[in-house]
């Protein structure tokens, strides 16, 4: 039974006996099996009680409900449960004691030694639900617990357990240190961010450390960087990348603060161009759906939300070849499609519909992906340790986009006496050319 109430994002810590010592990983709430986890973040909103009496416009006023609708997969309890590690690697080895130890040493400069903190990536192709499942996975934590007494005496503190911060556009640290400002702003109510600002015109460094305080004074577990790809597309033109990635390392290592990277593959180019980057930012590297039963199983649990006034058989090949298998592409083309058909007075959707909505859409995936793992591709068990990730150096070749219809020419029929049948069919010889006249043997 789970310590707290799924989704109350303020709780009243909880201590657990056997973590005696430690409040803030006593206070820790526990894993979910893979089964609840599935429940949890599953969203099937209920289709509308009168749909068979709604006109077409009521209809299309209805469908932008497809947008609620998360399918979880077997990797999302894998990513969930990296995530949940890290917040108790943070938390394993931080005491009360450590925390002064730490605020202290941030002002007199000295070293303070302790377990590295989780840190990692996890990146993916557009639309494939990397944000949307981490926003998922941590809404079923409480986001912050209230500490009052412990172990028969007061303790008055709030315990973080996770910011989720956007990366600035700019790649400035003091934009990124008021992100972090403002995130913990939400999450305790309190008023720092404006206390920051205040210091604008001090030195980034001067700004950090004060970060860096309320990291420890407020125990945060774990900071999420979304959107890291900005670090790439902006930066190189004001040649700032270095400076805000030392300030997250510096982060991670004065704080004990576990810290993911979350972003599009463009990141990795960043992330592989400093050689102490690579080893703190290994993780998951998620690529679509390949055309297989993971795809269908997918395409089934949509399917029942049609709100044209018949169901159509499922397009399965065309509406893959067209998304590229990216859920969020295969959730927009099934949507504009039913909106086209209500528009044109059909009764359910068609290959014909289908082909207007991508027009109209304009949807164009890529035609090969950087090495990676399906989302196809991981196995249905809650006990297993994620996939260890390749170094860059051995990561696969680029992945050659994926069909459900097969592209090319149909093979044609080969005669008995064909060189590339017999080529292909391995019974090429000189025996075989011989047997079939193909071949002259003059005399010495």
């Amino acid at each position: 039974m789970s310590k707290y109430s799924i989704g109350e994002q303020r709780v009243a810590a909880v201590y657990d006996p056997a973590q005696e010592g430690n409040p803030f990983l006593a206070a820790m709430p526990k894993m979910l099996a893979h089964s609840a986890f599935m429940a949890a973040v599953r969203s099937l909103p209920p289709l509308p009680a009168r749909l068979g009496a709604m006109t077409p416009e009521e209809r299309r006023q209805h469908l932008p409900m497809l947008s609620s609708l998360f399918i979880p997969m077997d990797y999302t309890y894998v990513l969930y449960d990296q995530l949940f590690r890290a917040l108790s690697s943070t938390y394993s080895t931080r005491t009360m004691i450590e925390e002064i130890q730490r605020t202290n040493a941030l002002f007199r400069g000295s070293p303070v030694y302790a377990t590295q903190p989780a840190t990692g990536s996890i990146l993916g192709v557009p639309g494939v639900g990397k944000s949307s499942t981490i926003r998922r996975s941590l809404s079923l934590l409480p986001q912050v617990i209230e500490h009052e007494k412990y172990q028969g005496k007061p303790f008055f503190c709030k315990q973080i357990l996770y910011l989720i911060v956007e990366c600035p556009s700019d790649c400035s640290v003091k934009t990124l240190d008021l992100n972090i400002a403002v995130a913990i702003d939400k999450a305790i109510g309190s008023n720092y961010a404006k206390q920051l600002t205040t210091l604008r015109s001090a030195a980034a460094s001067a700004i950090a450390t004060q970060v860096k305080v309320l990291c420890l004074t407020h125990h945060v577990g774990l900071i999420l960087i979304d959107e890291i790809q900005n670090a790439v597309t902006t930066a190189q033109k004001n040649k700032q990348i270095k400076p805000l990635i030392k300030f997250l390392v510096e982060l991670t290592n004065d704080t004990c603060t576990s810290a993911f990277f979350v972003g599009t593959p463009i990141a990795e180019e960043l992330f592989t161009s400093q050689e102490h980057l690579k080893r703190r930012t290994r993780g998951m590297r998620l690529l679509p759906f390949k055309p297989d039963g993971a795809y269908r199983t997918f395409l089934q649990a949509i399917w029942p939300y049609q709100l044209t006034p018949a169901t159509a058989p499922q397009l399965a090949n065309k509406l893959y070849d067209h998304s590229g298998g990216i859920p969020a592409y295969i959730i927009k083309i099934f949507q504009e499609s039913q909106a086209q058909a209500l528009l044109q007075g059909e009764s359910c959707i068609s290959a014909k519909t289908m082909q207007r909505a991508i027009e109209r859409l304009a949807i164009k995936v890529p035609r090969t992906f950087s090495g990676g793992t399906h989302i196809s591709d991981f196995e249905r068990c809650p006990d297993a340790e994620p996939p260890t990730p390749l170094d860059i150096e051995d990561a696969p070749a680029p992945v050659s986009r994926l069909y459900a219809n097969k592209r090319g020419r149909k093979a044609v029929q080969r005669d008995n006496v064909d060189l590339v049948g017999a080529f292909q069919g391995g019974t090429l010889s000189d025996d075989w050319l011989m047997e079939h006249g193909l071949i002259e043997v003059w005399p010495c």
